[in-house]
C-alpha cells in the first residue's frame, strides 16, 4: 500500500502550535463577542474563561462600550516548565452603539467564563406599540 506523505504532515501541522512566540497576533487575547438586542437593551456577551472578575473592566463613554481585561501569567517558584500554551496578557475591545449610553443604565455580570453587559436603550430609542383606533 502506498502511503501518502501529505497526510501525516497535515495532521502534525494541525495539532501543533501555530506560532511559538508571544508576539504573534494569533497568540494575543481577543475574546469572541456576541452582540444582540432584546427587551429594549443591547447585550454584549464576551467569552473570557479563566479570568478573575476583578481583572475584567467595562467602560461606557457616550456611544462607546469598551470591554477590557488582563490575565497574568502564573508561575510557581522553582517551576520547570516544559510548555506554556495558555494565553496571558491584556485585551481591549470597543464597540459603537447607535445611541448615547447612560452609565447608570448599564449592568454587567460574569458567570462561567462569560462576561455579559446589558446597555439599556434610551426611551426615545425603544420600540413603541401604537394602538390603532
Amino acid at each position: 500500500m502506498h502511503r501518502n506523505s501529505f497526510l501525516p504532515t497535515l495532521f502534525d501541522d494541525f495539532f501543533s502550535p501555530v506560532a511559538n512566540t508571544g508576539t504573534s497576533s494569533l497568540n494575543k487575547l481577543m475574546p469572541s463577542v456576541d452582540i444582540y438586542e432584546k427587551d429594549d437593551k443591547v447585550y454584549f456577551e464576551a467569552e473570557v474563561p479563566g479570568f478573575n472578575k476583578e481583572d475584567l473592566h467595562v467602560d461606557v463613554h457616550g456611544k462607546i462600550v469598551t470591554l477590557s481585561g488582563e490575565r497574568k501569567m502564573e508561575q510557581e517558584e522553582n517551576e520547570n516548565s516544559y510548555r506554556k500554551e495558555r494565553r496571558h496578557g491584556r485585551f481591549e475591545r470597543s464597540f459603537q452603539l447607535g445611541f448615547e449610553a447612560d452609565g447608570d443604565a448599564v449592568e454587567a455580570k460574569y458567570n462561567n467564563g462569560i462576561l455579559t453587559v446589558a446597555v439599556a436603550k434610551p426611551e426615545e430609542q425603544q420600540k413603541k406599540q401604537i394602538d390603532i383606533h
